[in-house]
């Protein structure tokens, strides 16, 4: 049963598109079609935007590793100060300097997570910003394409892939907002 149903499905997924393949003025990546499906993650991470984005998340991620490192060495050396004051001062002079240092290590996690967290606001907000720059050129090839719908390719049980625009949609995202350094809303520096 099931295997019919698929049969079935990509017999209508390839009749769908070869009764539509002939679009004039069309890319001739694009087919004619009222469905058509893109690899959002792929589209992103393919992208000069998305590899942009991605070496800059990197390099911050690396910058805070970097910092954790060191940190945490200073730290090493701190506690080991601390372990050999323990029997060589008073015990209650110890406890000052002993919660002393744990305040330090706690207000220290916590910076090091809110950095962490601030490189994840900004993979999301890149993503969104790239949607934003993406939409106009995806709606293009809908238009080309005669879609009514584009679909996530991963949410669908079967599908024919000449329906697929994400290779389209990547060289044209390329050509017209590159790696999104000179738009307002590309990914900067952080």
């Amino acid at each position: 049963m099931v295997r019919a149903l698929r049969s079935l499905a990509l017999a209508l997924g390839l009749a769908l598109a070869a009764g539509s393949a002939s679009a004039q003025g069309a890319d001739p990546g694009i087919v004619e079609s009222d469905f058509l499906t893109v690899e959002f993650d792929r589209l992103f991470a393919e992208s000069a935007y998305g590899k942009r984005a991605a070496e800059l998340l990197e390099e911050e991620g690396a910058e805070i590793a970097a910092e954790n490192r060191r940190i945490e060495a200073e730290l090493t050396e701190e506690e080991r100060d601390l372990t050999e004051k323990r029997g060589k001062i008073d015990p209650m002079e110890f406890r000052a300097l002993a919660d002393a240092f744990d305040q330090k290590v706690q207000g220290l996690r916590r910076e090091q997570d809110a950095k962490a967290r601030t490189v994840a606001e900004l993979s999301e907000k890149y993503r969104r910003d790239f949607i934003a720059a993406a939409e106009p050129v995806i709606e293009q090839i809908m238009r080309e394409a005669g879609a009514v719908v584009i679909l996530e390719k991963r949410s669908l049980f079967l599908a024919a892939d000449v329906i697929d625009i994400t290779d389209v949609a990547i060289a044209r995202i390329d050509a017209e907002i590159g790696d999104g350094s000179e738009a307002p809303e590309g990914p900067e520096q952080p």
